[in-house]
């Protein structure tokens, strides 16, 4: 086994897996949240890649891991296994920020297992997360990708939701429960390759079509959007949501991030952690890379987010 740690916090860094293992869970339910100050998590993912025979060159994409910072989320450390040892391993920031780790393997017999535990926490006094005013016109956030391009259909709901007249977070605020009303929640539908246009079509999908419809419509009706990948409390997958950007009337020179969560028709709070950010689902995607062999490898994939702390202001 390989290890890598990345550390901000010694008290919490100290502890070997064993003791992250047995942390103590709280129950999200009994948590009195209006009243909590700082919350802790602790995030456990196991990716099993198999194969029918051998595969060399794996060049490996994991975006499993939070930033250090963003706005009142810290990561207080990281622990990554590589159950094939790496001929190359490195972490670098993307055009985004995320944090991106590659890993380089150049022979693996038939499967390779990459476990990561993760501790987060969440300080809601630190206020919502405000970016510079720049990122206002950021043309990634403004233009149609392809996970979020639009049809007439599309074309036609923004255009009725931007006749109301309403504008920034109002118009955000609509178009988040426009969304939630216009597809029902159902797995099987879609998949990672549908589109805003389609799933709007079929009337259903899961968080991630919810997350792109929002953001084509926002796009289109004028306010810079981008995708988020995350976990949710209480979810079993990865979840999806939106960053709606708009000025910050009380610090010029500064915009202020608004996070929409569509598929849930509710606004994102504690329970949510954030991993990467981006213009649709292919800039975040948790996992990617490339091999070689005359066959395919399958994924199994194993994820669970527990709450450890709740504090409470006095």
């Amino acid at each position: 086994m390989t290890d890598s740690a990345q550390t901000e916090d010694q008290t919490v860094t100290s502890l070997d897996k064993s003791a992250l293992a047995s942390l103590d869970i709280l129950d999200p339910g009994g948590v009195d949240w209006p009243r909590v100050e700082r919350t802790a998590y602790l995030v456990h993912q196991h990716l099993r890649y198999e194969y029918p025979g051998p595969i060399a060159n794996l060049d490996q994409r994991l975006m499993i891991v939070p930033r250090a910072r963003y706005g009142d989320q810290r990561r207080v450390m990281f622990h990554l296994d590589s159950s094939v040892a790496p001929a190359e391993q490195d972490e670098r920031e993307d055009q985004f920020g995320n944090l991106v780790i590659s890993l380089r393997i150049p022979y693996i017999a038939q499967a390779v297992d990459f476990e990561a535990w993760i501790v987060v926490e969440r300080q809601p006094a630190h206020g919502a997360l405000r970016v510079p005013i720049a990122a206002l016109s950021d043309p990634r956030l403004h233009s149609l990708s392809h996970l979020t391009s639009a049809d007439d259909a599309v074309r036609h709901a923004a255009e009725d939701l931007a006749s109301t007249g309403e504008h920034g977070l109002v118009l955000a605020q609509r178009i988040g429960a426009w969304t939630y009303n216009a597809l029902r929640y159902e797995y099987g539908v879609t998949d990672i390759h549908s589109t805003a246009a389609e799933a709007l079509a079929a009337g259903r999908g899961v968080c991630q079509d919810y997350a792109h419809l929002m953001i084509a419509l926002c796009r289109l009706c004028g306010l810079p959007a981008r995708y988020v990948s995350g976990h949710l409390l209480g979810v079993g997958g990865t979840h999806a949501w939106v960053e709606v950007l708009l000025p910050d009337d009380e610090q010029p020179g500064e915009a202020i991030v608004w996070p929409f969560d569509p598929s849930n028709g509710c606004e994102v709070g504690l329970r949510y952690l954030t991993i990467a950010v981006g213009r649709d689902y292919r800039d975040v995607a948790p996992t990617s890379g490339t091999f070689h062999a005359a066959y395919a490898g399958t994924l199994q994939a194993y994820k669970s987010v527990g709450l450890t702390a709740a504090d409470y202001a006095n």
